[in-house]
């Protein structure tokens, strides 16, 4: 089998994105990496960081350390560390777009992505929310968002809405999704065949039998044992603040959380470093960095490039899963998607 192809994102080119990926190439890698992005601005990271880097063709073979393939994505206006310009919002948006289309072009056996800066490309005059919904858009698919370090992954039934909003947000056709989609994602890009998901209550005490709140009766449950007949591995509605133990955790491969905050923290606190973010129900992997731009530390060499790292090589192993998965017939899916 063929060493996964990954194209590589830096995002807002002010931030410490490209001194990242400056770096990320430095590394001997078993994979094959073509950034999408500006060689200016990559140089001069490289420049910042007084590490070599030589820019090569897209279809380059060439991946020793110090050098990477380039898909050229120029900026607008010249970048200055630590100031984003909303001129180049339009540059970083190109680029995610093209990388997702060289993977559903098979191109490209995955995507990893740095961080972008919301406010900077929604002052540039294009309406943006995140780039996983940029890329299920352009995919036409309904995705789940998952973060993931060596101790634990923790899926969300539901992302960036205020807590007011939650419960009537979960339903029993997106839960069912959700759980359909996390658990295709476990088997074909993580090589699991039977998963185990753990599936949190919403209330508190996952609700004590309807006194603290009943969604855990009228939707969790019925969905988890209508899944269980089809063959999933659930257990829940379980309560969050004893599910992330570490007995019950060595018991399941995955977490589902019911919002962002129940589960994400536990997660961070236990290897923010190393943590990495996932869309998955793409048909492709995309996984990026769990950080943000930090605008403060660009140009100064000083920002860890451990999660950049972290997503390379999940993104190369899901890749290579995946690879594998389709001389598989036996290799299923739920989603239309995958």
């Amino acid at each position: 089998m063929r060493p996964p192809r990954l194209a590589l994102v830096p995002g807002e080119p002010a931030g410490v994105g490209p001194e990242l990926c400056v770096r990320l190439a430095q590394r001997p890698r078993d994979y094959s990496l073509t950034a999408f992005g500006d060689r200016d601005t990559l140089q001069s990271a490289a420049d910042a960081l007084g590490l070599p880097l030589v820019m090569t063709p897209p279809d380059s073979a060439d991946d020793r350390a110090g050098t990477l393939a380039l898909v050229e994505v120029p900026n607008a206006t010249p970048v200055r560390f630590g100031q984003p310009d909303p001129l180049n919002a339009r540059a970083v948006i190109d680029a995610l777009l093209a990388a997702g289309a060289g993977c559903l072009d098979g191109g490209f056996d995955g995507v990893v992505t740095g961080p972008v800066h919301k406010a900077a490309i929604n002052a540039g005059g294009i309406a943006y929310s995140g780039t996983t919904e940029l890329l299920a858009n352009q995919a036409g698919c309904g995705v789940v968002m998952m973060l993931a370090n060596p101790t634990m992954r923790v899926a969300l039934a539901t992302t960036h809405l205020p807590l007011r909003q939650v419960a009537d947000a979960i339903t029993t056709q997106s839960l069912r999704h959700v759980l359909l989609t996390l658990h295709d994602a476990l088997q074909r890009d993580f090589g699991i065949d039977t998963p185990t998901i753990a599936v949190l209550g919403l209330n508190p005490h996952a609700g004590e039998d309807g006194v603290l709140g009943d969604e855990e009766i009228r939707v969790l449950q019925p969905v988890i044992e209508s899944l269980r007949g089809e063959g999933l591995r659930l257990l829940g509605p379980l309560p969050a603040d004893t599910a992330f133990l570490p007995a019950r955790l060595a018991q399941v491969d995955a977490v589902l959380a019911m919002y962002h905050d129940q589960g994400l923290p536990v997660l961070k606190f236990s290897g923010f470093e190393s943590a990495v973010n996932l869309t998955l129900g793409l048909p492709y992997p995309r996984v990026a960095v769990d950080h943000g731009t930090a605008l403060d530390l660009a140009g100064s060499g000083a920002a860890d490039p451990s999660s950049l790292f972290a997503a390379a090589d999940t993104c190369a192993r899901m890749a290579a899963t995946r690879l594998a998965h389709r001389h598989d017939p036996a290799g299923t899916a739920h989603g239309a998607c995958q």
